[in-house]
């Protein structure tokens, strides 16, 4: 910040990011130790990701890593690498679905610092990266991925919600409520398409015809309702025309599927941080399938 050469628009995103990190520390009672430092890559995206899935199963393929279990994505620090993984899995038969991603966590291993490939960001997009990337070094449970996006999610989306309103910058928060509103009406389309493919993959003799039916439909509800491919999930980044598959629509679970029964623990914690941070992690005991259940809202 007090480089005379650095540009001035990148200087106001580096005092947001710690007004943000003093915010999540002080308010939000999330490990504030990142986002001190900043880094400029020279490049978009800081990895890129693949994700993958049977032709017929909207269950997604897993990868095993050290620390941190089993994820339900691989990611790649060069983009060639990661094509050449996509072309594997293409060819092996997946359906298959990668992306640029702006930011990640080292779960608190390391400081991590603010990169310049999300620094274009609004200020309140700015604020919900560095809040979900903090809720990871809160808490994350090694080999559950669908739980530990999910709650990074619902948190930084309801931090965002309370960090606008503590600046009286309304106008801005009214914004942002239009963008979830209408980002999730999105998101609804593209889970329920999810769900009727899974019950579709369940009946004997199904065909490929019968898939590609569904996408298809999913994707002119979407160009409908004015959908652009890059604004769908916009936690990754993804360039160009991507075709609809089972691979994609896992990312949108894999990020939102779980999101609503994080909101409704956060309602039943009297909206305090450090209350529903202690019921999330009392989860923490339980099986994969046993936390979804209950964040489902579902009977044992």
């Amino acid at each position: 910040m007090a480089d005379p050469a650095e540009k001035e628009a990148v200087k106001a995103k580096l005092r947001l990011a710690l007004e943000l990190r003093n915010y999540a520390k002080n308010t939000l009672k999330l490990p504030a130790e990142s986002f001190g430092t900043y880094s400029d890559l020279k490049r978009p995206y800081v990895v890129w990701v693949v994700y993958a899935a049977e032709p017929f199963s909207v269950e997604p393929r897993q990868w095993w890593y050290p620390f941190v279990g089993r994820l339900a994505y691989r990611g790649f620090f060069d983009q060639q690498d990661a094509r050449e993984e996509v072309q594997l899995l293409k060819a092996s038969g997946y359906d298959v679905f990668a992306a640029g991603v702006e930011a990640y966590s080292t779960l608190g291993i390391f400081k991590d610092p603010l990169l310049n490939t999300c620094i274009y960001r609004s200020e309140a997009e700015l604020a919900e990266l560095v809040f979900h990337e903090l809720t990871h070094e809160r808490l994350f449970i090694p080999g559950d991925t669908d739980f530990n996006e999910a709650f990074a999610t619902a948190n930084a989306e309801s931090a965002v919600r309370c960090w606008l309103r503590s600046k009286r910058r309304l106008a801005e928060l009214m914004a942002y409520e239009a963008h979830l509103k209408q980002e999730r009406a999105y998101i609804t389309q593209a889970l329920c398409a999810r769900a009727e493919l899974k019950r579709l993959y369940a009946t004997p003799g199904c065909t490929l015809e019968q898939k590609m039916a569904v996408l298809a439909h999913l994707q002119n509800r979407l160009a409908a309702m004015g959908v652009k491919d890059k604004n769908v999930g916009a936690k990754s980044g993804a360039a160009g025309k991507i075709t609809w598959n089972n691979a994609r629509l896992n990312t949108l679970a894999t990020y939102y599927d779980l999101v609503p029964g994080f909101e409704r623990l956060l309602r039943e914690s009297g909206g305090d941080w450090e209350t529903f941070y202690v019921s999330v992690e009392k989860l923490k005991l339980l099986s994969n399938p046993e936390r979804r259940r209950i964040l489902m809202n579902e009977r044992f």
